[in-house]
């Protein structure tokens, strides 16, 4: 298939934070893009040449997109995968519709990780009230997790009892979810796969990530790992990305036990959170790596430049009034980047912008970074 080369028009569907960052990547490639977001103050939409303003499944859109566009993405797993089979008809679609609906439902991702190869923790699915009337001592405790549109911590319950399992299902309205035994986890890490074909493969640097309430709060690179536990991680990543003869950018997180053996925790189809320190500290970035996948170009180097912590700035941060927090000290540190979403409203728990600090070694960028956020 013939490499998409500039100044052709990318299309994405979701114009977000990943969209954004999508769209400014593929800009200094020497690309055009079309956005179609529902949303008018979409954040992509301040860099696109065109924001189609219309429903995900919009059938006028959908088509604007599929004859303008010579490639189309997308920025989250929960657009309909329907459309992106449809898309797929008459332009070129990464990753495929296929794909996005395993990653969009727990179940079929859980599955599809274990015909892989790979380990998941002890799951329970469930997909009507009968599901869920076995012996659940083997998952418990554990959390309920919807089997779709989860992300972030929502649509999750952790449950000690079958009886506190069954009552969270049923305050769930009864939808299809999974009951996943909790670990005893040493910590996260995340591995970001790009597979233009088999022979096409490029990982980055293995992520550690720290968690508060359910969102991504710290990501440490290189993760404080054993380089040989690290190497395992990517390839049980690219061994993924393989069994689903995936196209783009996969981002696949993991538990690591207290023994080092590693569970498939979660994929994304797309660029992640834990990978925007790819930005300010890798040869090639994740966005850049997501055009050249659906361009049909070689995925680009992915060395690391410079141990790295990245933060998310959630709403949190900003002032009850909506007032900035006050970014004087950490505009003035020479070796940490800002980059803020230009999203309109900040609420909390919501994703406003990041910052990464690059420093000799992790632990110094740790430090830094934390002291800077204190200082927001």
């Amino acid at each position: 298939m013939a490499a998409i080369l500039p100044p052709a028009m990318l299309g994405i569907l979701g114009g977000g934070q990943l969209g954004r960052m999508f769209v400014t990547a593929a800009k200094r490639m020497g690309y055009r893009v079309t956005v179609l977001d529902p949303d008018a103050n979409a954040p992509a939409a301040d860099f696109a040449d065109v924001h189609l303003c219309a429903p995900f499944n919009d059938a006028a859109a959908l088509q604007t997109l599929a004859a303008s566009c010579a490639a189309v993405t997308t920025e989250f797993e929960n657009v309909n995968a329907d459309a992106m089979r449809q898309l797929a008809k008459s332009t070129r679609v990464s990753p495929s519709g296929d794909c996005v609906a395993i990653a969009q439902d727990r179940i079929a991702e859980k599955s599809w990780v274990r015909k892989a190869g790979l380990p998941t923790a002890p799951y329970l699915a469930i997909e009507s009230v009968a599901d869920i009337q076995v012996e659940l001592e083997p998952y418990l405790p554990g959390i309920l997790k919807t089997a779709r549109l989860g992300y972030d911590g929502k649509g999750q319950v952790r449950v000690k009892t079958a009886d506190e399992a069954r009552a969270a299902y049923a305050d769930l309205g009864g939808q299809a979810c999974v009951l996943e035994k909790m670990l005893d986890l040493k910590l996260e890490v995340s591995a970001i796969v790009t597979r233009t074909s088999s022979a096409q493969v490029a990982v980055f640097p293995v992520s550690e990530n720290i968690h508060k309430d359910g969102i991504l709060d710290e990501s440490i690179v290189p993760a404080r790992i054993a380089p040989e536990l690290a190497a395992r991680v990517q390839q049980y990543a690219v061994k993924l990305a393989e069994a689903l003869d995936y196209i783009g950018v996969l981002a696949v997180e993991f538990f690591v036990l207290g023994d080092d053996s590693l569970v498939v925790n979660e994929i994304a189809p797309r660029p992640h959170n834990s990978g925007h320190y790819t930005i300010d500290a890798c040869v090639t970035d994740q966005y850049q790596q997501q055009v050249r996948a659906m361009c049909g170009l070689l995925p680009g180097k992915t060395d690391l430049l410079s141990p790295v912590v990245m933060v998310n700035l959630l709403g949190d941060v900003w002032r009850e009034d909506g007032g900035e927090p006050l970014w004087d000290v950490l505009m003035e540190a020479p070796n940490a980047h800002l980059h803020l979403y230009g999203k309109k409203e900040a609420r909390a728990g919501r994703k406003m912008g990041h910052f990464t600090v690059l420093a000799a070694n992790v632990d110094d960028a740790l430090d830094q970074a934390r002291a800077l956020k204190d200082t927001l």
